[in-house]
């Protein structure tokens, strides 16, 4: 609202802050687990589970946003997904824990994917790939340590650990992750950059 106690010209002077999303693989998770402490790594009801589908879904998010920048051939319609998706993914994944006994598979890839991310998804073939995508960081196998994201075997959601193997691992990401990881051909990168 205008205040006449405050000077329109400093406003018009003003400079304008804002934070954009990290660019690649490694930054985005490495916001991720810059946001995390000790303590959100901690679960006394199932720490292991927790560990590893916390790494997931951070992964997860990462590999959505990161789609955007193939153009049309990562997303049909570009979509801004956002810190506030990944968090509240994060709280429903402890509330699953804490109330079940048994991890609800289903549950957590219908508000995952249908509800937090799919609710800003208008494109059905969008969807059906966000879903398709999910069920490879949201299903029992990563809790396998031998289970791998990509078939080159670079991305895994590591051992149960402290705060700084994780974030040692993230740091070991190449720059520029190639487009496997994103579930597209190696030629992806050739109409990315031109």
């Amino acid at each position: 609202m205008p205040a006449s106690y405050f000077p329109t010209s400093v406003l018009q002077n003003s400079v304008k802050l804002t934070t954009e999303p990290p660019r690649g693989l490694r930054a985005n998770m490495k916001r991720a687990y810059m946001n995390f402490s000790q303590e959100n790594l901690e679960n006394e009801h199932k720490p292991l589970i927790w560990r590893k589908l916390l790494f997931g879904f951070a992964f997860f998010h990462a590999v959505v946003q990161e789609r955007r920048k193939f153009g049309p051939l990562g997303w049909n319609i570009r979509y801004e997904f956002n810190d506030s998706d990944l968090e509240t993914t994060n709280t429903m994944l402890k509330l699953f824990l804490e109330s079940q006994d048994e991890i609800p598979w289903d549950a957590l890839n219908f508000v995952t994917g249908e509800i937090n991310y799919g609710g800003r998804v208008t494109d059905d073939l969008d969807r059906r790939c966000l879903l398709s995508t999910l069920r490879i960081y949201c299903s029992p196998e990563i809790l396998k340590d031998e289970y791998r994201f990509s078939p080159s075997g670079l991305y895994y959601a590591p051992s149960d650990g402290k705060i700084e193997v994780y974030r040692d691992y993230i740091d070991s990401f190449p720059l520029n992750a190639d487009p496997e990881i994103f579930g597209m051909h190696a030629n992806a990168n050739i109409s990315y950059e031109s």
